[in-house]
């Protein structure tokens, strides 16, 4: 009895103990969870209310944005104001595709005002890459309507676009501006800060994707203040006439580039600047002219991207004579009448020369010797001034130094100087060789002679337009003297002579005087001690009305292939744009003889 009582009593204290151990379990993971709620409860507390202001300050930097917002780009004008190149403000439609649930549907809505196809508008919308131009130069009242329609995830901003009305008229000078709207070559290029203006400042709610959030807006805190335009020297009318002209000879005769500048004698304004590029010809050795890739409207010819008038240097060959003459008319040692002996040929530091005709021993007066081309007379001339006195007229006249255009890839030339010359460069320099200069300097040269004996510098810029209409007149060029008056006027009347008698026939104009000079230059081999054989650069420099000079003129002619000569390629492309220059600007006629005079010079005469 008494070991079945002590049985039964065990199995209850053993039941109890087994109850308990659970009871204790589920107790403790109570305890557990009740800590962590309380933890989780304090911290939730702690960002609610005690660092609420601190997550609230990082939330809003995430999604607030200050954004640049860019000013209208000024636009660019010639001298009467005819637009050259202008920009549109326009509307950048952008979507946040990820904000958008039914694309087809919203682009059935929208197709109408963003004038996209439904089709295509759909799949732009479905591209779920939380930012889609879907246009950037919709008109302004399109715009505005879309922002009316409040289509979700679409947001339209300001924009613009750059244009040039006259398609590539005068493209090498003005130069274009890229994808970023930002001015890349040319005047665009140069007066890019001028032109953008001030970019204004926004501050915005954005997506990561950067679209405007729902429900938000955009404040201005700084308004963008528009760019300042051009008024350039150009004139429209005589930069396409000009273009047209030497696109047309350029095409004729073969050649690799042209180029041609119009300049105000008395200002030193540039009313034309022609840069063109034949694509149908081999460039050879020398490589390819970058080009725009647009005819300018005849085949193969385009505009240059770098302008050449003021960044390519050549050797000038025969025009840079006029250094030399008016070197020694400035010296005293030379009148237009003086004799000289002139051979065939001569070797002057191991270096042989002639003349581009063969022929006895000459008796020709310094008129003579400029009108027929002479090298070794030429020669003779620079001999009575000596190697100082012509370096310095070099430099006198302009030459080896920079306008103050500083046109963007200027070329200032390479000269030879008191250091680098040789026993040939006696020779070589007075006859256009050895130095090598980009054609506005000899445009500037013979300006100089035209205006009397001042040099005036070259201006591209007449004034300053401003977004409220003022119009801000830039100042005169600057001038300073190059020759005396009297020698001026000499030269005036022996490059009179060069036009009447002598290689620059063909630049004769009816019932107009004509000064100027013709040149047939050889074009050195690049890294090779010689020659590129049978090419030359044909140009012909001169002013109009010699009595009373107005307008002055270079057009060179880069290797042309059916005649080399300055006076049969680059002189008629002058007498062209020269005579509706002058009639352009109601400048009379003085009835002056029209025919070249009897027994004028072969136009081979002039090869260096």
């Amino acid at each position: 009895m008494s070991a079945h009582a002590s049985s039964t009593h065990a199995r209850p204290q053993s039941r109890s103990s087994s109850t308990s151990t659970p009871t204790r379990r589920i107790t403790l993971m109570h305890g557990i969870y009740f800590l962590l709620f309380a933890l989780l409860l304090v911290r939730l507390v702690t960002l609610q209310i005690m660092d609420h202001g601190h997550y609230n300050r990082l939330s809003l930097l995430q999604a607030k944005r200050d954004i640049t917002t860019t000013a209208l780009r000024a636009g660019v004008y010639d001298r009467y104001g005819h637009t050259l190149a202008i920009s549109q403000p326009t509307a950048m439609v952008l979507a946040d595709d990820l904000q958008i649930h039914s694309p087809h549907t919203e682009a059935i809505a929208m197709s109408g005002f963003i004038h996209i196809p439904v089709g295509k508008l759909t799949h732009l919308l479905s591209k779920h890459s939380g930012y889609v131009v879907l246009s950037s130069t919709l008109d302004l009242a399109d715009g505005r309507a879309i922002t009316a329609q409040n289509f979700p995830g679409v947001v339209v901003e300001s924009s613009s676009t750059r244009s040039y009305p006259n398609g590539t008229l005068a493209q090498s000078l003005l130069g274009r501006t890229n994808a970023a709207g930002v001015g890349s070559t040319g005047l665009e290029y140069q007066n890019q800060s001028l032109l953008a203006g001030q970019s204004g400042l926004s501050r915005a709610y954005l997506s990561g994707s950067g679209v405007n959030l729902p429900s938000t807006y955009t404040t201005v805190i700084k308004k963008a203040v528009p760019g300042v335009g051009l008024e350039l020297t150009v004139d429209n009318s005589l930069q396409f006439v000009t273009e047209h002209v030497l696109a047309n000879q350029l095409h004729a005769v073969g050649g690799i580039t042209g180029q041609a500048i119009v300049l105000d004698v008395k200002t030193g304004e540039v009313l034309a600047d022609a840069s063109l590029v034949n694509t149908k010809t081999n460039p050879g050795v020398l490589g390819p002219i970058p080009a725009w890739g647009q005819s300018v409207g005849v085949p193969g010819i385009e505009q240059t991207i770098n302008n050449l008038p003021f960044s390519q240097a050549y050797e000038p060959g025969s025009v840079f004579k006029a250094v030399t003459f008016s070197a020694a008319l400035q010296a005293g040692v030379i009148t237009p009448s003086t004799k000289f002996t002139v051979p065939n040929s001569v070797v002057v530091g191991g270096r042989y020369f002639h003349d581009a005709e063969s022929h006895g021993l000459e008796r020709l007066s310094a008129t003579q010797v400029l009108a027929l081309s002479s090298n070794l007379g030429t020669y003779e001339v620079g001999r009575t001034v000596g190697e100082n006195k012509i370096l310095a007229q070099v430099q006198r006249m302009g030459f080896g130094q920079l306008t103050s255009i500083n046109y963007p890839g200027e070329t200032a030339g390479l000269l030879v100087n008191a250091a680098t010359w040789y026993g040939s460069d006696a020779v070589a320099l007075p006859i256009g060789q050895v130095d090598a200069v980009p054609a506005i300097q000899v445009l500037d040269a013979y300006n100089s002679i035209a205006n009397n004996g001042t040099f005036v510098e070259p201006k591209l810029v007449r004034g300053y337009v401003y977004a409220n209409g003022k119009l801000q007149a830039t100042p005169p060029s600057v001038s300073r003297p190059a020759l005396s008056y009297s020698v001026a006027r000499t030269m005036n009347k022996m490059l009179q002579q060069v036009v009447l008698a002598g290689t620059g026939t063909n630049a004769i104009i009816p019932g107009y005087a004509v000064a100027g000079k013709t040149g047939t230059a050889t074009i050195p081999k690049p890294g090779a001690d010689r020659l590129l054989v049978g090419e030359y650069n044909a140009s012909f420099v001169g002013f109009a009305p010699a009595n009373n000079p107005t307008l002055s003129m270079i057009v060179v002619i880069e290797r042309p292939q059916t005649s080399i000569f300055g006076g049969t390629v680059a002189a008629p492309v002058f007498q062209q744009v020269m005579s509706y220059a002058l009639h352009h600007y109601n400048i009379a006629s003085n009835g002056t003889m029209t025919k070249p005079l009897k027994g004028a010079a072969a136009f081979a005469s002039d090869v260096t």
